[in-house]
């Protein structure tokens, strides 16, 4: 009976069991050393003020594109537990870096080194996040994708709830600075539960042995997107989720600015975002993403987050509050991470395996943030031309259109693919 209520309510089957608690767990401690130093990337982030960020965003896109041929060449040449591991373990030891500068030279800590760490941080945050969703695509079929990512995005959430909490009750005791190296101790135990996840084998296992080197050059990725019209319109895709969550992201800052000039305040206030952002995805993702990818299909996963964002702008535009912004933030973000990422996840469950890793880094880091500064400097310049939230709102909702398109067209692509290599949704990938 409890075997029977597990795969109804949550699409487990019982030997999957095991695998899917274990990426959970993996997700949970990735996510919590991510949002135990978030808070105050956001706050630091400020002190120069919104259009410094803008800068930024552009910083980091070229640190992405110049940290993906590397990241290639890993891929390209070493087994998959090795470059999982030497990712992790890089990010790991920037965070100890940080925190010495942070606790034995604090005098050099200024407003310079403040930006330096947001723009790794950013870097960290993509890298960290995509080679876990790389590696569930390499290890789950498309079938099992539909049903179980939504479940192992709980554990995500659940570190994105932990990671605040945790760095609220450690900040007073031990100081910010020992905040990164928590951070860095919960990557390490990620890194453990990724090498437990390659040993675990599934009844369903793919052909091709997971620890087969990739092989192929450090730029394949970049030449696979130009090469695929369905990498071309995933990179289409995530494109535009970017210059929407910009533009969300900036009317948050100059609304969170508009409250006062103190950090503490600043950070309190995105914190108490976060939070109730991350408790209604929570709810989403262990309650209906699986249900919605299995029964209505990944399309109408993939094309609800732009409805939400047509509908989330039009009505901030008429309100115009800062409750506005926080109840249509929590419904987008949820919707994004319960709903939208796990289903576009699915997409590279058919492709194959070097373009589950490296064209997936180079769309989910290098075209991600450059949605991100080409979504900055739109919003930006329509602030500069005295436009507000109205304005944003008829460039968002005709873009949204777009993107539901996208959407939609990416669902049938995916289906097909399924069938021309014989094989249907049901058998592995």
């Amino acid at each position: 009976m409890a075997h029977a209520f597990l795969q109804r309510f949550t699409n487990v089957r019982r030997e999957e069991a095991a695998p899917t608690l274990v990426a959970g767990l993996l997700f949970f401690c990735v996510l919590t050393a991510l949002m135990v130093v978030r808070p105050a990337r956001e706050a630091l982030g400020l002190q120069r003020g919104i259009e410094a960020i803008r800068w930024l965003f552009l910083g980091t896109v070229l640190v992405t594109l110049a940290v993906n041929p590397l990241f290639g060449w890993l891929v390209a040449r070493f087994r998959r537990i090795v470059f999982v591991r030497a990712t992790y373990l890089f990010f790991a030891a920037g965070l100890a870096a940080f925190y010495l500068l942070l606790a034995l030279a604090p005098a050099h800590v200024g407003r310079t080194s403040g930006q330096v760490f947001y723009v790794w941080f950013s870097v960290f945050n993509l890298f960290a996040v995509m080679l876990f969703w790389a590696l569930m695509a390499d290890r789950f079929s498309l079938e099992q994708a539909k049903r179980l990512f939504g479940g192992i995005a709980v554990g995500g959430t659940l570190g994105a709830i932990f990671g605040p909490w945790l760095a609220g009750q450690l900040a007073r005791p031990l100081g910010t600075p020992a905040l990164l190296l928590v951070a860095a101790g919960f990557l390490v135990l990620a890194l453990g539960a990724a090498e437990a996840l390659t040993r675990l084998r599934p009844e369903q296992r793919r052909a091709l042995p997971e620890e087969a080197l990739i092989g192929g050059s450090a730029w394949e990725g970049l030449q696979a997107v130009f090469r695929s019209p369905y990498l071309a319109a995933i990179c289409g895709y995530v494109l535009i989720v970017a210059v929407m969550a910009t533009f969300l992201y900036f009317t948050r800052l100059q609304m969170v600015a508009a409250l006062g000039t103190s950090v503490d305040l600043r950070t309190a206030t995105f914190a108490r975002i976060d939070m109730i952002t991350q408790l209604a995805t929570l709810v989403l993702q262990a309650v209906v993403t699986g249900h919605v990818m299995r029964r209505l299909g990944v399309s109408v996963a993939l094309a609800l987050l732009p409805v939400t964002a047509a509908l989330g702008f039009l009505g901030l535009a008429v309100a115009g509050t800062l409750a506005a912004l926080i109840a249509f933030e929590a419904t987008f973000r949820a919707v994004q991470r319960g709903i939208m990422r796990p289903a576009r996840e699915t997409l590279f469950t058919v492709v194959p395996r070097a373009e589950r890793y490296k064209a997936k880094a180079f769309i989910d880091t290098f075209v991600y943030r450059a949605g991100d500064v080409l979504g900055a400097q739109t919003e930006g310049l329509l602030g500069r031309l005295g436009m507000g939230l109205a304005a944003l709102a008829s460039v968002a909702v005709p873009l949204a259109i777009l993107w539901a398109s996208l959407g939609l067209w990416l669902g049938y692509a995916q289906r097909a693919r399924a069938r021309d290599a014989g094989q249907p949704e049901g058998a592995p990938a």
